[in-house]
C-alpha cells in the first residue's frame, strides 16, 4: 500500500521527523523556493498536513490542496491555522492540548517569581562583582498577599491558578464569561481587573478575539508597581504600547515568553533592566516536546486508520 502524503509546512523536531518519514511520503514545505510553484506540484497528493502553531495554514494553502483530509499541528495555539478554511472543506484540525499544560503554567510561575525577586538582575550583580563592590543589592518584592490576575482560565490558565495557590496570593481573572465552577473572583473588564491586580498573567488564546487584549489603558491601569506575564501569544499585548510603558515607567515589570514578531524583540524590550525576555519556551522541555510529536503523529495515524481522533479542535 503506498503511504499517504503530508506536507510538513515547517520543520519539527528531529525525532518527529524521523517518525513522519517511517510513515508517510513527506514534502517539506519550508524547503520550497518557489512556494507557490511547489506547493502546486505536489497538490494533488497531499492528504494530510503537520505544522505547528508558528506555521500555521492558510485558507490558501487549505483550498490549494484537493485531496487533503487532516491537519495536525504541534501545539496548542490554533490562530494560524484558518480554521473556518478547514471547516469549509471538512477538514478536521487537532491540536497538542493538556501534554504541555503543566510545563507552560510552570513557566508562568517561574517568570512571576523571578520578576518579583530581580532573579535576572541579582545574577548579573553577582556576575559584576558589585556584590563585593557595592555591598548587596536593593531589596525586591514579595508576592504573598499581593493579587494576581489572570486573562484567561482554560486549561492553563487554571493550572496557573492552582500553583500560585500556595504562595498565599489572592487570584482574580478575566475571561469572555463567567464559569459557575470557578470560585475566584471574575471581572467582566480587563482594565478593571488590572487596577486591582499586582500582576496580571496572560494565558488566553490568541487570534482576533484576543488580538491586543492588554493595550495601553490595560497597562496604565496596572501602573509603575505592576508586573505584567506573557506566556500566551505575542498578538495578545500591544507590543508599542508595552514598549512605552516599560521605557516610560507606566508599568513596573514584565516578564515576556512571547512576542509580536518573532525570533525579533524590540531593543527596548532588551535594554531594559525590568524586563525578563524568554524564546518561546513555556512548553520546550524534553518530556513535553515529546508528548507533543506523539500526539501530532497519533493524531495521523487514527485519521489515515479510519478511528476517531483524539483531539479535535472544534470546527468554525
Amino acid at each position: 500500500m503506498t503511504k499517504p502524503a503530508v506536507l510538513v509546512v515547517g520543520e519539527l523536531p528531529p525525532k518527529i521527523m524521523q517518525a513522519l518519514d517511517d510513515a508517510y511520503i513527506l514534502h517539506r514545505y519550508w524547503t520550497f523556493e518557489d512556494k507557490k510553484k511547489g506547493l502546486a506540484a505536489v497538490a494533488d497528493s497531499v492528504r494530510g498536513i503537520a505544522t505547528t502553531g508558528h506555521y500555521g495554514a492558510s485558507r490558501e494553502m487549505i483550498f490549494a490542496l484537493p485531496n487533503l483530509e487532516i491537519i495536525s499541528s504541534f501545539g496548542v495555539g490554533t490562530d494560524a491555522i484558518d480554521i473556518p478554511a478547514a471547516s469549509e472543506r471538512g477538514v478536521p484540525v487537532t491540536n497538542t492540548p493538556d501534554v504541555l499544560t503543566d510545563d507552560v503554567a510552570n513557566t508562568a510561575v517561574m517568570m512571576l517569581l523571578a520578576v518579583s525577586r530581580d532573579l535576572v538582575q541579582a545574577d548579573r550583580y553577582v556576575r559584576a562583582g558589585k556584590w563585593v563592590s557595592d555591598g548587596n543589592m536593593p531589596l525586591t518584592r514579595a508576592i504573598r498577599g499581593k493579587t494576581v490576575g489572570i486573562i484567561g482560565l482554560g486549561r492553563i490558565g487554571a493550572d496557573i491558578a492552582r500553583k500560585l495557590d500556595v504562595f498565599g496570593v489572592t487570584v482574580v481573572w478575566h475571561g469572555p464569561r463567567p464559569k459557575p465552577d470557578v470560585t475566584y473572583k471574575y471581572y467582566a473588564s480587563v482594565v478593571r481587573m488590572a487596577a486591582d491586580a499586582d500582576y496580571l498573567v496572560v494565558a488566553c488564546p490568541g487570534g482576533a478575539s484576543t488580538h491586543h487584549v492588554v493595550n495601553a489603558d490595560v497597562l496604565k491601569a496596572l501602573g509603575p508597581a505592576g508586573s505584567l506575564i506573557n506566556i500566551s501569544r505575542g498578538s495578545c499585548v500591544d507590543e508599542d504600547a508595552l514598549v512605552a510603558a516599560v521605557k516610560d515607567g507606566v508599568i513596573g515589570w514584565a516578564g515576556l515568553d512571547v512576542f509580536a514578531k518573532e525570533p525579533h524583540v524590540p531593543a527596548d524590550l532588551v535594554a531594559s533592566d525590568r524586563t525578563l525576555l524568554l524564546p518561546h519556551v513555556g512548553s520546550a522541555t524534553e518530556e513535553t516536546r515529546a508528548a507533543m510529536g506523539n500526539l501530532v503523529i497519533e493524531n495521523l495515524a487514527l485519521h489515515f486508520a479510519g478511528k476517531p481522533l483524539a483531539t479535535q479542535v472544534p470546527p468554525q
